[in-house]
């Protein structure tokens, strides 16, 4: 899905040299004349040796190819970073403990809003995050925490069919809720796929996502309504699954099921190599030939990836203004398009979206987000009211035995009356 070459990803990072890397040739001024004060930080920032100052960054986005792309990247502005790939550090929470245990981060980006909520809010002794705003912060929307964090993409949760002779048969599929669609299969007599086990940022998102349905802030089932935890059960009792598969765009290119899920941002890259991966592939990338997005009224949950500064103890204010100015370097529009364009995913920054997609965003960046939709009788995004409630739906989850990946150990459907969930939503 690349619609740019690699001579323009060059152009526009040679555009950012001058905003953020380069000394600006001093002016002669006349004898006696008194240099005149910066005008404003942008000029002091200009003034900066940023490679005085290695800025230590912890992430979950943090493939091979994304961390060597940032560290060249930032090199050639005059930053030295340092970052861990996902061989040393992978996933969310695993970024966030070695943070806190490590103690000498500058910054930390990637995460989603369940684990930036714990973060602003003080959940980590020793990750306290730092008062700042960039200078593109009114590009990024509603996806920010002021003054602490701001997104840098968007990823959401899809669910696909196909509507070929191996799917639907020309069938469309329209549902009010996430949690529909395992009646309306059951009704039609179609296959979806459900994962193989409760962690991972994806698999928590379907969950949210069909969870949401059943939002009951009294409930002591972890505000979830108990009819809300039957269907789920019911999702994974009688979905399809291989402990093969660890995503479902491959059953679903394949043909084992009717419907599936998907994370956003590798879905076009996915569907561009479906052919490697079967017979009956997915075909169509922008506009679906065989497949296409099931109609969901609620529309879908989305998450975004933030950017903050970490408060670090013993930095200077030199060294802080180094990594500010990284930060903004990083978020800023032409640095996100050539992100964007790099790695397949969809920017927050408004200004990066209009370079990237003149014509309008893809289908699958236009559904609605239920994420920062109020739930009913709180102050809460349903984003914050997952945060909020994230431990105690994995605590379920994993002490009912939601998604065994061994179909011959399969446990008993729970006795639903008889529960004690003050017992369920502790861990073990």
């Amino acid at each position: 899905m690349k619609k740019f070459s690699k001579l323009f990803l060059a152009l526009t990072l040679l555009c950012s040299v001058t905003a953020c890397g380069s000394k600006p040739a001093e002016e002669k001024k006349p004898e006696g004349t008194a240099a005149a004060p910066a005008e404003n930080k942008e000029e002091e920032k200009k003034d900066l040796d940023y490679s005085k100052y290695t800025i230590r960054i912890y992430s979950n986005s943090n493939s091979t190819e994304r961390t060597t792309w940032l560290i060249n990247e930032a090199k050639k502005q005059g930053f030295n970073i340092s970052i861990d790939d996902d061989t040393v550090i992978s996933g969310d929470n695993a970024a966030v403990q070695a943070a806190n245990e490590n103690k000498d981060g500058d910054l930390i980006f990637g995460l989603n809003e369940t684990r930036w909520g714990q973060l602003v809010n003080n959940q980590y002794e020793n990750v306290k995050i730092l008062d700042w705003k960039p200078s593109w912060a009114d590009t990024v929307g509603a996806y920010k925490y002021d003054n602490k964090a701001y997104g840098l993409v968007i990823q959401n949760i899809l669910m696909l069919y196909r509507n070929d002779d191996l799917g639907t048969k020309g069938e469309e599929i329209h549902l009010d809720h996430w949690a529909d669609m395992v009646d309306f299969a059951k009704e039609h007599g179609y296959t979806w796929y459900r994962q193989n086990k409760v962690g991972g940022t994806t698999n928590s998102n379907i969950n949210n996502s069909i969870l949401y349905a059943y939002v009951d802030p009294n409930s002591p089932a972890g505000g979830i309504s108990v009819d809300g935890w039957k269907k789920l059960w019911e999702y994974c009792q009688d979905g399809w699954f291989s402990a093969d598969d660890k995503l479902g765009f491959d059953p679903l290119n394949r043909g084992d099921v009717q419907i599936s899920t998907m994370y956003s941002s590798a879905l076009y890259g996915k569907i561009d190599a479906a052919a490697d991966g079967s017979k009956n592939p997915l075909v169509g990338t922008m506009e679906p030939e065989n497949w296409n997005l099931v109609d969901i009224k609620d529309g879908t949950y989305y998450i975004a990836e933030y950017i903050g500064l970490i408060d670090k103890p013993g930095r200077t204010e030199e060294e802080t203004e180094i990594v500010k100015a990284f930060a903004d370097w990083f978020g800023s529009a032409e640095v996100q398009v050539a992100w964007s364009e790099e790695f397949d995913s969809y920017p927050c920054n408004a200004d990066a979206v209009k370079e990237l997609y003149p014509d309008g965003a893809p289908a699958i960046y236009q559904l609605d987000n239920f994420a920062l939709k109020t739930v009913e009788g709180t102050d809460m995004t349903y984003a914050a009211y997952v945060a909020a409630h994230n431990a105690e739906w994995t605590n379920i989850m994993t002490n009912l035995g939601f998604y065994w990946a061994d179909s011959t150990k399969a446990p008993t459907t729970p006795d639903w009356d008889n529960l004690d969930w003050s017992v369920l939503t502790q861990s073990k």
